[in-house]
């Protein structure tokens, strides 16, 4: 069985570092696996493609392969259509670049899909302990929400088997690339195994405004483009119900939350593209 890491990269310098660290300092797999790694670096203009590619010697060290494609066109979906061109994994493994992964998290998505039966599988997220006070307060609160006990939330990386990724052919162009995988899949056919990975929340109030409007944008995007995956929503938004019993446990949590939710209504912290960056 053959795996394919695939990390789009656009200027990531100061993360594809520790994300391919983590990811070279995976456990062994428990059977005859191979695995590649491929770095979709496009339209950087930092050291992201130099810094990766240093990295080469060490994954070719436990025999794995690691490839770097500099793209010299931007964008994240084209950068994963390039990728899976490349990849030869049957198992395809979406990571950002800015995640850092535990070593059991890849041999775990490997067994878990290793499976001629279609289906998905992520490992349980963390929010990384931001710098501002107002990122770690509304991330100890959303942390909280039903979306995030599910088994298999998928943002920051996600994977499926061959027969999964057969469900689609070339990415299309929309927001919300991880919303889109994981609705191609009803929730009997996503695995959420135990490991785990490190993701970061974007920092300062604004920013959680301009990304939270971005996510709902996705996720109404796809219901307008691909309603027939909709009815693998799960868990529904939250309730007025759930959510109260998780304010009177975290007011201050559930104020900033609350705030990030109105403003995002407004326009003060619109952007103009469909990317938002976030850092």
């Amino acid at each position: 069985m053959n795996l394919s890491v695939l990390i789009p990269a656009h200027n990531e310098a100061s993360y594809i570092g520790p994300c391919l660290s983590a990811l070279l300092a995976s456990e062994p797999f428990c059977s005859e696996t191979t695995c590649e790694v491929l770095v979709l670096a496009n339209g950087c203009t930092d050291a992201t493609v130099q810094t990766a590619q240093t990295f080469q010697d060490q994954a070719r060290a436990r025999g794995w392969t690691l490839r770097v494609l500099d793209l010299e066109q931007g964008g994240k979906l084209n950068a994963l259509n390039c990728g899976d061109r490349a990849a030869t994994g049957q198992i395809r493994v979406y990571l950002d670049a800015d995640v850092t992964v535990d070593p059991d998290l890849l041999p775990q998505l490997a067994t878990a899909l290793d499976t001629k039966v279609p289906c998905y599988a992520s490992g349980h997220p963390r929010v990384s302990l931001a710098k501002s006070w107002v990122t770690r307060t509304y991330a100890r609160f959303w942390q909280k929400l039903p979306f995030l006990n599910e088994p298999a939330p998928g943002f920051g990386v996600f994977a499926m088997n061959a027969a999964g990724r057969a469900r689609w052919t070339q990415w299309p162009d929309i927001i919300s690339d991880d919303t889109f995988a994981r609705l191609q899949f009803t929730p009997s056919e996503r695995i959420g195994v135990p490991a785990g990975y490190d993701w970061p929340m974007v920092e300062g109030f604004a920013r959680l405004t301009r990304v939270r409007r971005r996510q709902n944008k996705g996720v109404e995007e796809i219901a307008e483009r691909y309603p027939m995956l909709i009815p693998n929503q799960t868990p529904a938004p939250a309730t007025t119900g759930q959510i109260a019993p998780l304010a009177l446990g975290d007011p201050l949590g559930f104020i900033i939350y609350a705030l990030v939710a109105v403003a995002v209504k407004t326009p003060l912290f619109a952007s103009q593209t469909r990317w938002v960056r976030g850092r």
